[in-house]
């Protein structure tokens, strides 16, 4: 008799949809989305309505395995659990013994978002261990920067008000790829009259759906956020209420903004000056409006402070008193668990008597070749891929190549790292283990069990973190304790918005909404002030309120732009999740593009089809291009991430990127990236 079990998406996306799955006989016979969650509201992306392919595949790791071949060749001997554990224990005590624990690097990010297998089990072991701590940068870090020095809180619009709106930015924002349960909110506003608008250098599949596209160029938001704010301020369009009441520095905001005029602004963005003063007025005068501002715009040199000014507009205007106003990049701090409890960072004081050196993530590369004092000398690789996804490839390949490097890579298929591992250990999936889920699209908390059990030898990363440490000796009592004892440590943080939350009642009813209005009624975060400043207010005016240029841009280092003419973005792909996915052939096959403007094309003898060399100063790829209208002149975009293994030449689009930090947040600039392309033959 089928059945059917709750569990929750844990896929690195705002969305965190809650998942019924139909078990039969022991094994999930089909997934889909729970009709009764307020967000998912019965239906899953295309990527995770699939995903018993990927849960059941061939290729997926069951056993634990020992490399025999050479690094980055991908062949491997099958060995018992206790061999793999003995070994990683013995070397990376070895390692700690001859040049301290800080020689040892855990490297992880978001390919799992449950909070035990993400941030649990792992940070206790690697904190007791003494371990480098790792700079989780790769993705938010500078949105979540500018956010909060813009609005003091990880706070926005709940997606379920933006069927109220009137307008709606999608800014940086493919909701259609990469936030798709926020697309019904959106129709429901289009049929009762709104527009949407996209603001984005690639126009993806929201774009060609919208009401009007605005092609920006690559890095230059913050202008274009400007010039509208002159639009509004001179022509007395915000709301003087509420800047009085709840804003400060908006006099020296007004004279900062006398020089970024519409034509000024133009100049840098590419959209004309009519245009973005057409567009100032409409969002001022439109009520309620609402902007979905997502993570591609901080991919830049001034990522942090496009973010932060853009997140300024809702408080000029008033549209966060409004329902269906305001803005949405990230709903994540309203989640305020204890996680101070759970990752326990004052264990590294029992074994480096300090607080542990920081390594940035989106600087791998120089991590593994040049970091000294001491050197990188065992990496512990889970959750992610870092051999595809990580900026700078050429110089991490080097890295993860070195033949004094000790590499454990947890997965649940072989990827383009997996390859480097002298230890492979196979993982969980989402359907096979206990977690909580926060999310930061919405504000539901989720608790969800395991629906299925794991195939072969396959183990959480929690069982995984808390046998390491019984193998290096580790008696803290932490190390014993189960993932319903973790759940209730998290709960216990005394925050208002989680009173009344407990185990109990999330194994009970799967998902809670969090108390942060009363039930039923819409969420306005800063609808009377309430900025996470002293006194309450926005900060209107700030130091860095300038735009310069990226380096690597039209308007960047001019040299550098003559020798590599095309301004390249690596946007997220539809139907990937980073490199999650990347055994697929389609997915392989769209990550392997170059999307080109047909006066780019042209010059270069390039048609769609063709193969081309894609390169700059740091490396090269090779790939298929698309001659279309995805992007306009001056810009190519290849969707990421593919699978390097894969290629012929072994390499993605990270081969070009740099590892250059955004301005706040020690960001990875993915988005400015100077390159030139040209025929290649077949």
């Amino acid at each position: 008799m089928p059945q059917i079990r709750h569990s929750v998406c844990s896929l690195d996306c705002p969305d965190t949809c809650s998942v019924l799955v139909t078990v039969e006989d022991g094994r999930a016979t089909r997934l889909r989305g729970n009709p009764d969650h307020p967000v998912t509201r019965g239906f899953l992306c295309g990527k995770v309505a699939q995903y018993l392919e990927r849960e059941y595949h061939p290729e997926r790791l069951l056993y634990p395995l020992r490399r025999t071949g050479s690094k980055g060749a991908g062949r491997f001997e099958r060995i018992s659990w206790d061999e793999a554990l003995d070994t990683i224990a013995a070397r990376l005590q070895a390692v700690a013994r001859e040049f301290g624990p800080e020689a040892i690097l855990p490297y992880s990010y978001a390919g799992n978002m449950g909070i035990l297998n993400n941030a649990g089990m792992d940070r206790r072991f690697f904190h007791r261990l003494g371990a480098s701590r790792l700079d989780r940068t790769i993705c938010s870090s500078a949105g979540g920067a500018g956010l909060m020095q813009a609005l003091g809180f990880r706070y926005g619009t709940e997606p379920e008000q933006f069927r109220h709106a009137r307008l709606i930015l999608a800014w940086g924002a493919n909701i259609l790829g990469t936030n798709v349960h926020l697309w019904p909110f959106v129709m429901e506003a289009r049929r009762n009259g709104a527009r949407l608008y996209t603001i984005d250098p690639n126009r993806n599949r929201t774009g060609a759906a919208s009401d009007r596209h605005y092609f920006i160029n690559p890095g230059s938001d913050m202008a274009l956020a400007l010039g509208m704010m002159h639009v509004i301020v001179g022509e007395n369009l915000y709301d003087a209420g509420y800047v009085a009441r709840y804003t400060d520095g908006f006099d020296r905001l007004g004279e900062r903004l006398k020089q970024w005029t519409p034509a000024r602004a133009a100049e840098l963005t590419g959209i004309a000056a009519e245009e973005i003063a057409a567009l100032a007025r409409e969002y001022a005068t439109t009520r309620p409006a609402a902007i979905r501002l997502n993570y591609g715009v901080q991919r830049s040199e001034r990522g942090a402070t496009a973010v932060r000014t853009i997140a300024l507009l809702p408080a000029l205007t008033g549209s966060w008193k409004e329902i269906g106003g305001g803005l949405q990049l990230s709903t994540s701090q309203a989640h305020q668990l204890n996680r101070a409890g759970l990752e326990r960072a004052d264990l590294q004081h029992a074994a480096l008597g300090r607080e542990a050196r920081l390594i940035n993530m989106s600087r791998l590369g120089r991590a593994l070749t040049e970091t000294d004092d001491p050197p990188v000398k065992a990496i512990v690789v889970y959750n992610s891929n870092p051999a595809a996804i990580a900026p700078d490839q050429t110089r991490v390949q080097r890295g993860l190549s070195r033949d004094d490097l000790f590499t454990v890579v947890l997965d649940q298929f072989a990827t383009d790292t997996a390859d480097y591992a002298d230890i492979l250990l196979p993982v969980t999936t989402f359907l096979e283990n206990t977690d909580l889920y926060t999310a930061y699209g919405h504000y539901h908390l989720q608790m969800a069990r395991p629906a299925v059990p794991a195939p072969g030898e396959c183990k959480s990363n929690v069982e995984i973190f808390r046998l390491l440490a019984h193998r290096m000796g580790f008696t803290d009592a932490c190390f014993d304790e189960s993932e319903d004892d973790m759940i209730r440590t998290l709960l216990a943080g005394g925050h208002p918005f989680l009173e009344g939350i407990t185990l109990e009642r999330l194994e009970r009813e799967h998902s809670v909404r969090l108390n942060v209005s009363a039930a039923e009624e819409p969420y306005l975060p800063f609808a009377e002030g309430g900025f996470g400043t002293a006194d309450g207010k926005c900060r209107l005016d700030f130091p860095e309120l300038d735009f310069v240029p990226p380096v690597e841009s039209r308007h960047g280092d001019a040299q550098l732009r003559e020798r590599f003419p095309l301004e390249l973005i690596s946007p997220k792909n539809d139907n990937s999740m980073n490199s999650t996915f990347g055994h697929r052939d389609a997915l392989d096959a769209e990550t392997s593009t170059l999307h080109i403007a047909r006066e780019d094309a042209a010059p270069r003898g390039i048609a769609s089809g063709d193969q081309v060399r894609v390169f700059n100063d740091r490396g090269s790829v090779l790939l298929r291009a698309a001659v279309d209208e995805r992007v306009r002149a001056g810009v190519v975009a290849a969707p990421s991430s593919r699978w390097a293994r894969r290629a012929g030449d072994r390499r993605n689009i990270n081969a070009v990127t740099s590892d250059r930090l955004t301005d706040f947040g020690g960001g990875a600039t993915f988005y400015s990236c100077l390159v030139q392309v040209e025929r290649s033959g077949d």
